[in-house]
């Protein structure tokens, strides 16, 4: 059933294959989990195939370390015709002490495609419904102006030269 589900939430024990070789979590498998929350919400709340569009502001603010338990928060604040951006939030708790930490973050757009053609597709309309949630599409919209800023930037900017 489309339009109800707009957040989700992950949770994994970061376990010793996913760990680099200074002991912390992969980005790349942070960056795995991130994507694997966003999708199901946003499939979640649009009844429809969806890809990842873009991830921006990525942020790796504190470790994951073995035998943490991860929560990875994916929640909507901002829909478009067929485009959903998406808050994630990764913490992580040690089990043992019980602290608790930000990991990571991003916003993470996603577009909805249809399933004749693969075409972008219409997704219901997100309506913020508290302070907090007006807040959080307030900042969606902004991330986005910025990405579209910097998308001119790199568009206008000289090719490098290939030697």
């Amino acid at each position: 059933m489309s339009g109800q589900q707009h957040e989700v939430s992950f949770r994994f024990l970061a376990q010793p294959s996913d760990v680099n070789f200074g002991g912390k979590v992969h980005g790349g498998t942070v960056m795995k989990w991130i994507d694997q929350a966003g999708y199901a919400c946003a499939v979640g709340w649009s009844g429809a195939y969806c890809v990842t569009a873009s991830i921006s502001g990525i942020q790796f603010v504190a470790p994951i370390l073995i035998g943490d338990l991860v929560t990875v928060h994916a929640r909507l604040i901002h829909t478009g015709t067929s485009s959903m951006q998406l808050a994630v939030d990764v913490s992580a708790r040690d089990l043992r002490s019980g602290g608790q930490r930000l990991a990571t973050s991003c916003v993470m757009v996603f577009v909805a495609l249809d399933s004749e053609g693969g075409r972008p597709t219409p997704v219901p309309r997100w309506e913020p419904r508290s302070e907090a949630e007006l807040r959080l599409q307030e900042h969606a919209r902004l991330v986005m102006e910025l990405s579209k800023e910097m998308q001119k930037l790199i568009e206008q900017s000289p090719a490098p030269a290939v030697d």
